[in-house]
């Protein structure tokens, strides 16, 4: 991946103290990653380096990568490996569930690497994960964060017709810094991603997520924001970007938690119904906590 168009010399690279994150302790955490293990899945919390995982896996929560570990794209912010991705594992989908099943998940949140590669980008794969999962536990709150599917109808169709209660698609960055950050994709193509879910099926629940520190300025978020509102979004989680590895954009500035507070006044302000803010927020963190069934009541902070 190539970030020459990147200032070197714009990478913060000293943490500051609110950046912390603690190493693993707790015995479920250990428990977890051998179930990952033992059934051959992959997570986003190990493919992307999160900063959560250790929390997470030690309360017993995983975000599950389905389609293998390999993208077809290189945004310049992400760990994921780019390659020439393996060819899809039918039996995938049955194990997902079965992790499910033994973590004894109520909220579970499937995301997967792009798949340009294939005609349908991965979307029927999702729909049988979906499906899989629903037929071993009805119960279970689904959420999915999906690549763009390069807003075909026909493919977003394909997951909505299999009904996760939210739909996640991030818009990663602000409009201007897009090019620079998911040089395959593109701002307004995720925001009418968004949109067309919305209009496919009301009732799924939408959701976006943005990373701060790349170098946007407030206005061009609350722009973001109220981008994401005109489509449609009703969650919406904030966090600081982290870099990866010296190939990665840099960090150019660590944004304050009290900053991080403030942004998510403004989100409940402009109508989002549910917000989740702070520097090691990410898309799928505390998921659990989103009562999608609550959703549509009036907004508060």
């Amino acid at each position: 991946m190539s970030c020459t168009k990147i200032d070197p010399a714009l990478h913060q690279p000293r943490k500051p103290d609110w950046i912390r994150v603690r190493l693993p302790s707790n015995p479920v955490f250990f428990s977890t990653k051998a179930l990952v293990s033992d059934l051959k899945l992959h997570t986003v919390c190990e493919e992307a380096q999160c900063p959560n995982r250790w929390e997470c896996w030690s309360q017993g929560t995983a975000t599950f990568m389905i389609a293998g570990d390999r993208c077809t794209r290189a945004c310049g912010f992400c760990a994921v490996t780019t390659a020439k991705p393996f060819p899809l594992e039918a039996d995938e989908p049955q194990r997902v569930a079965e992790a499910v099943r033994r973590m004894k998940l109520k909220h579970v949140v499937i995301t997967a690497v792009a798949r340009d590669d294939l005609k349908d980008g991965g979307a029927v794969h999702f729909a049988q994960t979906i499906e899989a999962i629903r037929a071993m536990d009805p119960s279970v709150t689904i959420e999915v964060l999906t690549p763009d599917f390069h807003a075909k109808d026909e493919l977003l169709q394909l997951v909505v017709d299999a009904k996760p209660r939210i739909f996640n698609h991030n818009l990663e960055t602000v409009e201007r810094l897009t090019p620079l950050v998911r040089s395959r994709a593109k701002y307004r193509r995720s925001l009418e991603v968004l949109a067309k879910v919305k209009a496919l099926e009301p009732s799924i629940v939408t959701k976006s997520g943005l990373m701060l520190g790349l170098g946007e300025t407030p206005e061009e978020l609350f722009a973001a924001m109220d981008d994401l509102r005109q489509s449609g979004v009703q969650v919406l989680t904030l966090g600081q970007y982290l870099r990866p590895s010296p190939q990665h954009l840099p960090v150019v500035e660590y944004i304050h938690p009290d900053v991080f507070q403030q942004h998510k006044e403004t989100a409940y302000n402009k109508g989002f119904e549910h917000v989740a803010s702070g520097p090691l927020v990410r898309s799928s963190y505390h998921a659990a906590d989103y009562k999608p069934n609550e959703l549509g009541k009036p907004a508060s902070p």
